[in-house]
């Protein structure tokens, strides 16, 4: 049983690209044979035409894209998972956020626009079954793609946040999202504006402008930095301590703001159009 005194957070994470180094898209491209440039061209294709929700764009070409669907078995689902590459310290991080902070319990969990058997092969013995999320398929005796049961994308995720949240029981501060692309963009403001915390691993503006902190880092331990400091109330050398105590040193850890602006000459023209100011 959890003990009563600890602070109950809800840690929910994305899994392409926040977890790992790659894309399990273009890694299930390469296992099936087809050049990774055309999956490239189709899934930005989609994302540029709003076809389908941010995120989704696999679960649609497996569902509807000829080469993909007469390719893809479920068991090529379960390879890629075994093939994909992940960041360092990822059973670490689940360690330390169920049990090693003193006065807090962070109950981990996946959502992730992938395909659930990806991320369940992959993060096989690190995550529970039970606590991983994603896009869900019905198969044919085949093992081929037979339709679509759960879509873990865009608005999708919010969905799931919403039903952890309900179980858990506790309010809607304490639940924590990380996340690195667009599809993340929707959960994040919802997180955000309840009050919650949010973190991106990637500097893709449309969501380090979203999210509370931006940690970039080839460790997915990285992210108990600002949790230590921001939710525990750690100070810096806290923190420090805390990581070598666990046999990791934070040999840089550098602050910095950005700024995005968009610049273009001006002309006689646009000083004219702009009421000469």
């Amino acid at each position: 049983m959890i003990d009563p005194t600890l602070k109950e957070f809800i840690f929910a994470s994305d899994f392409d690209q926040t977890l790992t180094f790659n894309d399990s898209g273009y890694v299930l491209a390469e296992l099936v044979g087809i050049p990774t440039d055309e999956f490239e061209r189709k899934a930005t294709g989609m994302a540029r035409l709003n076809l389908v929700q941010q995120g989704a764009e696999l679960a649609y070409l497996l569902l509807h894209d000829p080469e993909f669907k007469d390719r893809v078995r479920k068991e090529h689902l379960y390879e890629v998972g075994k093939r994909i590459r992940l960041k360092e310290n990822i059973a670490l991080l689940y360690q330390i956020l169920d049990s090693g902070i003193p006065g807090f319990h962070f109950d981990f969990y996946i959502v992730s626009a992938a395909p659930v058997e990806i991320v369940q092969s992959a993060l096989e013995g690190i995550v529970p079954k039970d606590h991983i999320f994603g896009t869900e398929f019905l198969y044919k005796e085949s093992g081929e793609i037979a339709t679509i049961t759960r879509a873990t994308a865009g608005y999708g995720k919010v969905f799931v946040l919403d039903q952890l949240q309900s179980r858990a029981q506790i309010g809607p501060d304490h639940i924590i999202y990380v996340g690195d692309g667009s599809s993340d963009v929707h959960v994040m403001l919802h997180t955000n504006v309840r009050d919650g915390y949010t973190i991106a691993v990637s500097e893709a503006r449309h969501v380090s402008q979203v999210a509370k902190r931006t940690i970039l880092s080839t460790s997915a331990l990285a992210v108990l930095a600002p949790i230590l400091e921001d939710i525990a109330g750690w100070p810096r050398p806290s923190v420090r301590a805390f990581f070598e105590s666990h046999g990791v040193m934070i040999q840089e850890w550098d602050r910095v703001r950005t700024d995005w602006l968009t610049l273009r000459a001006v002309t006689p023209e646009s000083l004219e159009a702009a009421g000469g100011k």
